[in-house]
């Protein structure tokens, strides 16, 4: 299982999709690549919005899935994220370029 602040199903879709991410399989390349991953600047724009709504209760469900949703996928990123680190701090793979 993997370790976030949020807990993970084990039947979760994001714990399913991080099973087919094992840090053994990302190549430098690929580790790098994911480094750069980030949000739009709209999408930065519109979490905090839902945040703000959230916690003022004034969230409606489909925002509220909506605000689920980049909660989800900001955990598969950093996840990832944190993987391809460890990749390349790795001796033997950030020799390799494939």
């Amino acid at each position: 299982m993997v370790a976030v602040n949020l807990p993970l199903e084990p039947t979760s879709d994001t714990a399913m999709f991080l099973r087919l991410w094992d840090a053994r399989k990302l190549s430098p390349t690929l580790a790098r690549h994911l480094l750069e991953l980030e949000w739009s600047p709209n999408d930065e724009s519109r979490m905090r919005e839902l945040r703000d709504k959230n916690r003022k209760g004034e969230i409606d469900a489909g925002e509220l899935r909506e605000l689920d949703n980049y909660v989800r996928i900001g955990t598969m990123l950093s996840i990832l994220q944190s993987r391809a680190r460890k990749t390349l701090k790795s001796p033997s793979k950030s020799r390799k370029s494939v």
